[in-house]
């Protein structure tokens, strides 16, 4: 997940709809793709690193997914994937676990 956020540098309500399909084409990985944004229906391309595609294919086999599966499902059955707002917990981990303060805000 974290290398597709760095590599796609899509908002958290795109990254989180990915489906396996749009990543990876006959068991091999992308080194581009596109992506509609939701928010301005825009199509935006961007690559795909090898570490990324290496990452996202490990991800893949282990969660036993096809190409019409979210590559980020949810637990619960009321949603295919997982949210943004599950998402922004997740990035919140990230940023805590490298020490950095969350609560800073970016326009102080």
């Amino acid at each position: 997940m974290f290398n597709l956020a760095i590599d796609g540098k899509l908002r958290g309500c795109d990254l989180v709809t990915l489906r396996v399909r749009e990543i990876l084409r006959a068991d091999q990985g992308l080194s581009r793709t596109m992506v509609v944004q939701r928010k301005i229906q825009r199509p935006v391309q961007f690559e795909l690193t090898e570490p990324t595609r290496s990452a996202v294919a490990a991800w893949i086999e282990t969660a036993n997914l096809k190409a019409e599966n979210y590559l980020f499902s949810s637990r619960p059955a009321r949603s295919p994937h997982i949210s943004a707002r599950q998402y922004a917990r997740v990035v919140h981990q990230w940023i805590t676990a490298i020490g950095l303060d969350f609560t800073v805000s970016r326009y102080q």
